[in-house]
């Protein structure tokens, strides 16, 4: 043994004064990602029904007529012919290249092209036609390193490459140098259906930023509230900004009130004057990300902690009297896990539990919400429940249930996620 040990303090010796002798330098490899450019002209020239993709990472929905129209984020739009629900066909996809939301108004769908706002004809959903762009309608939409939303082209996807640097062993942190754009999304936007709107509108889910009203759409930024005039579908109108604070993060419309959620809390803004949104009372929670439903009496919240939420300790459903629009008042907390979306269709309340599932609720009571159904093995983001059909966004598949029977909800068909 004490051979053993004197021989090999000796190796490592020799070993330490070879090392000494070469020249201290180290390796690091990199992953580098890399924009792919077009001009905004062939972007805009290329937004029209192409052959449906695989849903990948699906974002926010739009529910209009026999569709779902469903968001892929900063990609596009898949097209779902949803006649008959157990069975959904991916039939199409419309290339948007950093589309985060949708709100449809008659046949004329609208979304953003980062910071631009397009018109799309969907009359014929296989063959839809651009109308319209608003330039710079998003403003707080922007790129960083360098790279500003106004010039001459558009962000179509990234390529990765493997790039070595070469960095000094004896300390501090090797850094590559990207030549890449980094865009910084500081809103995203979405819409819900509006009750006795003159024109059909689609239906989103509670993770809305855009939002039909008659003749007028709302949007939500992180900080303020647009209108935009539709008296001419094809072609919005720009008419007022409203700042709200920060921390803004969804949008949704019951009778002619607007209910917005923001990390502080719920606002309900009236729209009397539609094109004057006037502030007509407040809720105010923990720090949480926050959206929220309402009807004639209610508002349900849910409040989740995560990375672009801090991290509190605030995992729960709230519910809201807001039978005096200027003064709500918190009834009811409920603990859940890490809940996002919800939706609620009569005295039937879905919510998505993150990764514990949908949760179905018995609202006839608010005071003692009854949970009646929990479908696990799911992560889920959002919800819309509509006529006995609820569809499901997860990260595993794009779900419908059927709640016709309420005391027997059953799983009626999946669209799987192919990562």
């Amino acid at each position: 043994m004490k051979f053993f040990i004197r021989n090999f303090a000796a190796l490592l010796l020799l070993t330490f004064l070879f090392q000494s002798c070469l020249k201290d330098k180290c390796t690091q490899t990199f992953k580098v990602y890399r924009p792919v450019l077009k001009t905004k002209q062939e972007v805009r020239n290329n937004i029209k029904t192409k052959a449906p993709q695989p849903l990948q990472q699906p974002g926010k929905l739009t529910l209009f007529g026999n569709y779902i129209y469903l968001n892929e984020p900063e990609k596009g739009i898949h097209i779902i012919d949803n006649a008959n629900p157990s069975q959904p066909r991916n039939t199409g996809f419309i290339e948007i290249p950093g589309n985060v939301d949708i709100a449809i108004r008659g046949n004329i769908l609208y979304a953003d092209l980062y910071d631009e706002l397009v018109s799309i004809d969907i009359s014929n959903p296989l063959n839809v036609q651009l109308k319209n762009t608003v330039l710079r309608a998003f403003p707080e939409r922007f790129f960083t390193n360098g790279f500003t939303s106004d010039t001459s082209v558009f962000i179509v996807g990234w390529t990765a490459k493997d790039t070595t640097v070469n960095l000094n062993c004896t300390g501090g942190r090797a850094e590559a140098q990207f030549d890449d754009i980094a865009l910084r999304n500081t809103g995203a936007f979405s819409n819900i259906a509006a009750a006795g709107a003159p024109v059909v509108t689609g239906i989103n889910g509670s993770m809305a930023r855009f939002t039909l009203l008659n003749d007028f759409m709302y949007t939500v930024s992180n900080t303020q509230l647009q209108v935009f005039s539709l008296l001419n579908a094809e072609q919005p109108q720009r008419v007022n900004t409203v700042n709200l604070g920060w921390g803004i993060e969804t949008i949704y419309p019951f009778r002619n009130n607007l209910f917005i959620g923001s990390q502080t809390g719920m606002f309900i803004y009236g729209t009397q004057n539609p094109a004057l949104p006037n502030a007509l009372g407040a809720f105010t929670h923990a720090f949480a990300c926050d959206p929220v439903v309402a009807d004639d009496m209610y508002a349900y919240v849910t409040l989740r902690n995560g990375t672009t939420c801090r991290n509190t300790a605030v995992n729960q459903l709230d519910v809201i009297d807001v039978q005096n629009l200027q003064r709500p008042f918190l009834i009811k907390s409920y603990p859940l896990t890490n809940p996002k979306g919800l939706s609620k269709d009569g005295n039937i309340l879905f919510v998505c539990d993150g990764r514990d599932g949908v949760r179905v609720f018995d609202a006839t009571w608010p005071y003692s919400l009854k949970q009646t159904f929990h479908f696990k093995g799911i992560e889920t983001y959002d919800v819309i429940a509509w006529n006995g059909n609820a569809i499901v966004v997860s990260k595993e598949a794009l779900i419908q249930y059927n709640y016709t029977n309420p005391a027997a909800i059953t799983e009626r068909s999946r669209l799987t996620i192919q990562k």
